[in-house]
C-alpha cells in the first residue's frame, strides 16, 4: 500500500494530522490480501458441498446450480453494485462498479486475473462432470460468460443497453 502525503498541504505535520491519502481504495484492499484467494476457493467448495449434499440433485445438476450462483453472486457483488461503503470515498467511485475500482482500475493485477480464472476452470469442471451435455454445456457457458465478458477490459466502464447506467 503506497502512501504519499496530500497535495492540499505542504506542511509537515500533515501526516500527523491525519492528511493522509493512500492509493487503494479501502473497500478493496482486502482483496489482495493474505488469506483472500484461498477463503474465495474455501467459500466456492462449501457452496458446492452444500449442493452436493442435497439428495435430491445428482452430480451434474449440482455442477450446474453451482456454476450458475457463483456466477450471479459474483455479477451481484462485482458487476451491478456502484459506490463506496465510505461516506468520503463518493467522488469518482460513485459511478464504478466495484469490479472496476479494484486496485484502481489497473488492468491485468494478479487479484483481477485470480478473479477472472476461477469462473473459467469452474466452467470446465462443470464441463468435465456434467460429461458434456447439451443442457448444462449450454446454461453454463452462458453463465460463465455473464460473469467472465465484464471482467475483460474493453469492458471497462461500458454499460450494455443501459444496464446499470445510473
Amino acid at each position: 500500500m503506497k502512501m504519499k502525503i496530500s497535495e492540499q498541504s505542504s506542511e509537515p505535520s500533515a501526516v500527523a494530522n491525519g492528511v493522509i491519502e493512500s492509493n487503494i481504495t479501502p473497500f478493496h484492499s482486502w482483496l489482495g490480501s493474505r488469506g483472500m484467494w484461498i477463503s474465495y476457493l474455501i467459500g466456492t467448495y462449501a457452496l458446492h458441498l452444500f449442493f452436493l449434499s442435497l439428495p435430491f440433485l445428482n452430480v451434474a445438476m449440482v455442477w450446474t446450480l453451482t456454476t450458475v450462483t457463483h456466477s450471479l453472486l459474483m455479477y451481484l457483488l462485482f458487476h451491478y453494485i456502484k459506490g463506496s461503503i465510505w461516506s468520503d470515498c463518493q467522488q469518482t467511485e460513485r459511478y464504478l462498479t466495484q469490479w472496476e475500482q479494484i486496485d484502481n482500475g489497473d488492468q491485468f493485477t494478479t487479484t483481477r486475473k485470480f478473479l477472472t480464472v476461477v469462473p473459467i476452470v469452474m466452467f470446465f469442471l462443470a464441463s468435465f462432470y456434467t460429461k458434456y451435455q447439451a443442457t448444462h454445456f449450454l446454461i453454463n457457458g452462458i453463465f460463465t460468460l455473464i460473469i467472465v465478458l465484464p471482467k475483460l477490459p474493453m469492458f471497462h466502464g461500458v454499460r450494455i443497453f443501459n444496464i446499470n447506467k445510473y
